[in-house]
């Protein structure tokens, strides 16, 4: 299969681009930074493509059969701007309309459905929702992940010798590593027929988001990190003037409490059950 793949050079997008490739897929990667793709990815063609420009996308996804979308909303964006995950996957079905592409894998995310949940309310989830509704609006047969929170958070938090967590939380979450569930993807998007199909993404292991962060603390092997944990109380009032901050905020508070319970029977059933632990991930975490 011909697949394009937006988001193939982030911490997430990475361990999928990796797994699609290993699977066998003839992978085309769509960049605003195609030197960056390059370094990373050599040998692997490269476009650069960018979700506000229609023609970049058109020539991205010629002769393609599928598309897998990684996509966000940063930590500094503000709800009037420019949303990849909304406006963006707009112009992107457009497109991919036009180029009849058969197939769009998207990833999700399992702990937006906290949006509504004792009295949470973030425009950031209502964003999340809409890409939902407007790919399974679109007439093109999707697969839509929506994972657990990825052992890859570890890795992004960490600064220098801290790790930094805000908050308590109440609730155990199923971790996963990407490499995993690049696998599952690689084995979703190989399945034949023209239906839509959702898969709740869950690790092999349940912790407080504490409890894990421990354990990839003691099995890290690059340096002794520590943790350091801030009262979400702060984060909320320092993010009335830093938007970074007001996402963390919010972020937390929806991790710490979501009520998540495990799903995935069938996904991994179908597509493979996840092996990783998070002692694994540390010990070659970057």
């Amino acid at each position: 299969m011909n697949i394009a793949v937006l988001g193939a050079t982030g911490l997430l997008g990475k361990p999928v681009t990796e797994q699609l490739i290993k699977a066998g897929y003839t992978v085309t990667i769509l960049a605003r930074d195609p030197v960056k793709a390059m370094a990373l990815f050599p040998g692997v063609k490269v476009v650069a493509a960018d979700l506000q420009n229609p023609e970049s996308l058109r020539a991205g996804m010629h002769n393609q059969q599928a598309v897998y979308l990684n996509l966000s909303v940063r930590q500094d964006e503000k709800p009037a701007d420019f949303h990849t995950e909304t406006d963006g996957m707009k112009i992107l079905l457009a497109e991919a309309q036009r180029a009849g592409i058969q197939r769009i894998g998207y990833l999700s995310s399992l702990v937006m459905r906290y949006q509504g949940q004792n009295g949470f309310r973030w425009w950031v989830f209502d964003r999340k929702h809409e890409a939902v509704r407007l790919l399974k609006a679109s007439g093109i047969p999707s697969t839509i992940f929506y994972p657990s929170t990825f052992m890859e958070s570890f890795s992004m938090q960490t600064q220098g010798r801290f790790l930094p967590l805000a908050g308590q939380s109440d609730v155990r979450m199923w971790f996963i590593a990407g490499q995993d569930y690049g696998r599952q993807v690689a084995r979703a998007l190989q399945l034949p027929g023209d239906e839509n199909r959702a898969y709740v993404i869950q690790g092999p292991e349940a912790h407080t988001y504490e409890a894990a962060a421990r354990l990839f603390v003691q099995q890290y092997p690059k340096r002794k990190l520590r943790i350091i944990n801030a009262p979400v109380g702060v984060l909320r009032f320092f993010g009335r003037f830093s938007q970074k901050l007001n996402y963390g905020a919010h972020i937390v508070e929806a991790l710490n409490h979501y009520p998540e319970q495990f799903e995935a029977e069938s996904t991994w059933a179908e597509l493979g059950k996840p092996t990783m632990t998070i002692a694994d991930y540390a010990r070659q975490a970057p």
